[in-house]
């Protein structure tokens, strides 16, 4: 629970001076790319997405209930899963950062399988069945406040916090919203990653942390959901 609480202050934190600045710049840049072009991206990125919830849902593994694991006990495979994700997102980081330009537009779609195929291996383990439509939309809920702008998360954090009062409305999801966030927050890191002589190790570097970052919030999405199922308001 302490952990929590110090995570959702994390949360509610101002980014930094240069994240500001950063989003200012690329909140221009949104605004004069066409309205058709941003549907272009929204569309394809809305089937990218799509596409992997399909894959990772039928790759994954359900808790039958009939192995009882304590919260600890969940909590320490799933911390063995994150270390072979984040392993993994780093080589495949490295390996596409190394190739230059070409391979470095690969790693969009391959980084965004290995995310969010972890995310259904953590509700798998605690023992959320990503079969329900809802489930696969409260994954989406975690991955936007993993990746997303100081406003952006108070929002979704909002959703996460008080689930079963939102999901219905949640589950009318924000694409647009969701790709222009999660392309301003890995833009930068993504440009650097393309530079021969040093897109290996940025990439290996980046996709290591983007991977450390979706797990705590992970995890504690989903401490949060639970305690209020159990009345605990953290």
């Amino acid at each position: 629970m302490d952990e929590t609480r110090r995570w959702k202050m994390q949360v509610a934190k101002k980014s930094t001076m240069f994240q500001r600045f950063s989003k200012g710049a690329q909140n221009k840049v949104n605004a004069i790319i066409p309205e058709k072009v941003h549907t272009i991206m929204t569309e394809s990125i809305k089937k990218m997405v799509q596409g992997t919830l399909v894959g990772s849902n039928m790759t994954t593994k359900m808790n039958d209930g009939h192995v009882v694991m304590s919260l600890e006990e969940k909590e320490k495979w799933i911390q063995e899963k994150l270390n072979v994700y984040k392993k993994t997102a780093a080589v495949e980081g490295a390996g596409t950062g190394a190739g230059g330009i070409l391979l470095g537009l690969a790693d969009f779609p391959l980084l965004l399988s290995i995310k969010m195929k972890f995310l259904f291996e953590v509700a798998a383990i605690y023992g959320f069945n990503t079969k329900n439509y809802e489930e696969r939309v409260f994954i989406l809920y975690i991955f936007q406040l993993a990746f997303s702008s100081d406003s952006r998360r108070k929002e979704v954090l909002r959703y996460i916090e008080n689930w079963e009062e939102h999901k219905e409305e949640a589950k009318e999801l924000d694409w647009k919203a969701f790709q222009q966030e999660y392309r301003d927050h890995i833009d930068l890191i993504k440009m650097l990653q393309m530079i021969p002589g040093v897109g290996a190790v940025v990439g290996a570097y980046a996709n290591y942390n983007f991977l450390d970052q979706l797990g705590t919030t992970a995890i504690n999405c989903y401490r949060l959901r639970m305690f209020k199922e159990k009345g605990i308001n953290i």
